[in-house]
């Protein structure tokens, strides 16, 4: 059994439902949904607050590609559009492998410049961490420690301090 964290967020269009489309395209193999989080934008701050939140989703057969590989036709499918001038920029979906597990439960490294496991710079953003730690409370990230001591650091409990619960969104029921 491979077990995936998949970070979602969008700030582009109909937010909220940009999310819940993941929820339904991953249907079957999602085992926890976070809460929704409103966060202001990472990287580059010249565009709209994002929507986020944190899929942990299991499936025997699934390899790490399969996850990258589910996660850019969630992508496709809400019309994502790349801009090469602006990384950071804005978008209708952004759907993040976080990180794998084996069916051993053992963490998979991977240094493949198109999949990097855990994500490189997950440790660093709240937007990740926080709402993982409301479906996990125990996570940890891989080479990194555990979340709750993440969040901790003294630069991510100030980005948290800036994210805002939105209890008024749900993005499934029944996970």
């Amino acid at each position: 059994m491979s077990r995936a964290v998949l970070s979602i967020g969008s700030n582009l269009g109909d937010r909220a439902e940009h999310l819940r489309a993941v929820v339904a395209l991953l249907g079957g193999s999602l085992v926890r949904v976070s809460g929704v989080y409103e966060t202001p934008p990472w990287g580059d701050t010249e565009q709209p607050p994002y929507l986020n939140a944190v899929i942990i989703a299991e499936d025997a057969a699934a390899t790490p590609h399969d996850w990258l590989d589910r996660a850019r036709a969630c992508e496709a499918a809400e019309g994502r559009v790349r801009d090469p001038e602006r990384r950071f920029g804005p978008r209708t979906l952004d759907v993040d492998v976080i990180t794998v597990w084996d069916a051993d439960g053992r963490p998979v490294r991977s240094g493949d410049p198109e999949l990097i496991l855990p994500h490189p710079r997950a440790h660093l953003r709240a937007f990740v961490l926080r709402p993982w730690l409301d479906v996990a409370p125990d996570a940890a990230l891989p080479g990194f420690g555990p979340v709750a001591a993440l969040l901790a650091a003294p630069e991510l409990a100030a980005d948290v301090a800036g994210m805002t619960p939105r209890p008024d969104l749900s993005l499934e029921s029944g996970v």
